[in-house]
């Protein structure tokens, strides 16, 4: 895992350009914390920071290859699962390599395929290649859009980097948000590709780009794709099964330790019954907060707290496990907000969920390089509980913002009046759903309620899911924490979405098919629990530290978060007891907060008209 950026610029000449090729990779120190390194040509410049996990001493980049015509340069961020078959196929068609890393797999794959080598690879990826012997780059994402890749188009080229902090430190990348921006900060829901400040894009997921002399080009390379599912459910459990040892046996290789993220749900503990069959003594990790397992409240979301479910898995599975335990002080400092909105660039974040994934990961980082995490389980299983509610299947939002909670978050005053009718988020999101919906891929012959279940599913692969892969790589990278995601293996993704609903809620249950695949591997208390979200803390002194803080800000009338921020919702909340904040409020107070730490770091313009 590594950050990567890089500069191609037709009219000038690029080996002037030293100090800010550097600039650009500097800004990634965290994601690869082991080594920086830089190639300039006149066209073309190529930063990289590298996190070593494979190949420690040979996999350094940029890592070029020498051919008769000219020099082709490659600079790669994540992890091909698939190299070691790959690399003895390239060496039966007569290719040497100097080092083991995966690395020189993919660029001689690229000397042997040329862009064709997407179709080969399985793993989590965002590179870039300048060929020179075409003034040529290539760039490319890995088909779920696990590992992250931006780009800004000149006036002669275009800046490229895993991270907007790497293509804002180029002079030519302006620091500008325009409305749309602004609906993408507060609208809930992901616009693949879009990146929210104004020039800037995201490189879609399962697709590649080529920039020469001639302009920039993108085609899809990899997408979903609605096809007959031919299996009953036993023979569709047991392929899920084997899908899932495969996957995880190919995602257990790496040079440095390795660990599981253990809640104690489902899909957590699955990984972990799994990958204990292949590591030995295989270490695990949990984040629980001071006092949450004896002073726990259920509520409609949460039945339970985590801990006595991790403690099962951890006994049943035998592990070495370790409980980071955060107290709400740590949690609420000012500090911990900062770093973890300056590693998502932007303030959309989740509050205390990404504080605690951020300490989590900064925690795990001083025992493990590499953690397995079960992300991405419930889009591809569905197993969020609004995929089972019959009115929100048949609503006309997202339906992640159909629920109770999101219908009040569209209708929060947290951003002044006239702003709120400028953005119309309401709008927004019913044409944003409308647009997947139709997007996404049809079965003929399909009854309407399998058909909209499908668009359900390919809503969340395509809009949610990025989201949330986008919320785990910055938290973890930002501490140069490696986060593997085995529900992300295309493979899987593939074979689940075409299985009929119906399948899927054989048992009556959410996440049927993962149940039945690997009941053997965990403990019946896991087993038979109800779906439970990411926790958060229920310390109502946290609930106190943020109002603390906002009042601090209200006095503050200098501080430019009110330019954007309804001063009287602001005021109201502080004003109000702690334990008559409901989840939305306290997310919303967490967001101003998480605002004003943005605003504070970024020079940065605002478009309003």
């Amino acid at each position: 895992m590594c950050g990567i950026t890089g500069w191609v610029a037709f009219a000038r000449d690029l080996t002037c350009e030293q100090a800010t090729l550097e600039a650009m990779t500097a800004t990634m120190r965290e994601r690869g914390p082991d080594a920086g390194a830089t190639w300039l040509a006149q066209h073309a410049a190529l930063g990289h920071r590298r996190l070593a996990v494979i190949d420690i001493e040979g996999g350094a980049q940029p890592m070029a290859a020498d051919t008769p015509d000219g020099q082709v340069v490659l600079t790669y961020s994540g992890e091909v699962y698939n190299y070691v078959e790959l690399r003895d196929e390239l060496r039966r068609r007569g290719h040497a390599f100097r080092t083991a890393s995966d690395t020189e797999v993919v660029l001689r794959a690229y000397l042997e395929w040329g862009d064709a080598l997407v179709d080969r690879l399985n793993g989590m990826y965002a590179f870039a290649i300048w060929d020179a012997r075409a003034e040529r780059l290539l760039l490319v994402r890995d088909r779920l859009g696990v590992k992250p890749l931006y780009l800004y188009r000149t006036a002669d080229g275009v800046l490229f980097g895993s991270e907007p902090k790497a293509i804002l430190a180029n002079p030519l990348a302006k620091r500008r948000i325009g409305l749309n921006g602004l609906r993408e900060l507060f609208a809930y829901s992901k616009t693949v590709g879009e990146a929210v400040w104004a020039g800037m894009r995201e490189l879609k997921p399962g697709r590649l780009a080529v920039m020469d002399r001639s302009g920039l080009r993108e085609r899809t390379y990899w997408q979903l794709e609605a096809k007959p599912h031919e299996d009953d459910v036993e023979a569709t459990c047991g392929r899920v099964r084997e899908l899932l040892d495969d996957i995880v046996r190919r995602q257990l290789v790496s040079d440095v330790p390795q660990c599981v993220l253990l809640s104690g749900g489902l899909d957590s503990s699955a990984l972990t019954g799994l990958a204990a069959q292949h590591l030995t003594p295989l270490r695990t990790f949990a984040v629980d907060f001071v006092g949450q397992t004896d002073n726990f409240t259920a509520n409609v979301l949460q039945d339970s707290p985590d801990a006595p479910f991790v403690k099962d898995v951890a006994a049943h599975v035998g592990t070495e496990h370790t409980d980071i335990v955060l107290d709400h002080s740590t949690l609420a400092d000012p500090a911990v907000r900062a770093a973890a909105v300056a590693a998502r660039d932007i303030p959309i974040g989740l509050g205390d969920m990404d504080n605690s994934l951020y300490l989590l990961s900064k925690a795990v980082r001083e025992h493990s390089t590499v953690a397995i995490s079960g992300e991405s389980a419930d889009e591809v299983f569905g197993g969020y509980w609004w995929f089972h509610d019959p009115g929100i299947q048949r609503g006309k939002l997202q339906p992640w913002v159909s629920g109770p909670g999101g219908q009040q978050s569209v209708g929060r005053p947290l951003l002044r009046k006239e702003l709120r009718d400028q953005l119309d988020i309401g709008t927004f999101l019913k044409d944003s759903y409308a647009a997947t919906r139709a997007e996404s891929p049809v079965l003929a012959g399909e009854d309407p309620h399998e058909r909209r279940m499908r668009q359900i599913s390919y809503a969340h692969l395509t809009r949610f899911l990025p989201y949330m892969l986008d919320r785990k790589d910055r938290m973890s990278m930002a501490v140069g924490l490696e986060v593997r995601v085995p529900f992300c293996d295309y493979r899987l993704v593939e074979y689940v979405f075409n299985a009929p609903w119906a399948m899927q809620t054989h048992d009556g249950r959410e996440k049927s098919l993962l149940r039945s695949a690997v009941q053997d591997v965990i403990p019946r208390s896991v087993l038979e629990r109800r779906k439970s979200p990411y926790p958060s803390t229920q310390e109502l002194k946290y609930v106190m530290a943020l109002q603390e803080q906002v009042e601090e800000l209200l006095n503050d009338r200098s501080n430019p978060t009110f330019n954007i921020i309804d001063t009287a919702w602001a005021r109201e909340i502080v004003s109000r007891e702690p334990g008559s904040l409901n989840r939305v409020d306290r997310l919303f107070t967490e967001r101003l907060l998480d605002i004003a730490a943005w605003l504070g770091s970024h020079r940065l313009e605002l478009h309003l008209t």
